[in-house]
């Protein structure tokens, strides 16, 4: 029977530990984008959306809620890939519904273009 020594998952970062039969441990870290990209993604979906300034925006703010259709959302990537010089294929935008979702693409795509 398969006993796991160590388990700890620390929210704010995604870092999750686990170690099964005492001797096999994986760090797993997810990727979250930086505050100041969160920052600008919110400040174009305010943009684009005309949204009043008194609205507050969080990571979890989804564009339905803001009232964003599906022709918003394609104007957001627009705006964001013209931000941060990426380009979001078809299928990611299309995935594409919150603050952080959204964030968390830029930075994926940010940096597979550094690496490139």
């Amino acid at each position: 029977m398969a006993a796991v020594s160590a388990t700890s998952i620390r929210w704010k970062d995604f870092e999750c530990e686990v170690g099964f039969y005492g001797h096999i441990k994986e760090n797993l870290t997810l990727l979250e984008a930086k505050p100041e990209t969160v920052e600008k993604v919110c400040e174009i979906v305010k943009k684009q959306l005309a949204l009043k300034d008194e609205i507050v925006l969080t990571p979890d703010s989804k564009f339905s809620a803001l009232g964003a259709d599906s022709l918003d959302t394609v104007e957001i990537v627009m705006g964001l890939e013209e931000e941060f010089g990426i380009t979001v294929e078809e299928d990611n935008s299309q995935n594409i519904t919150t603050i952080q979702e959204a964030a968390d693409l830029i930075e994926k795509l940010v940096q597979q273009k550094a690496e490139a």
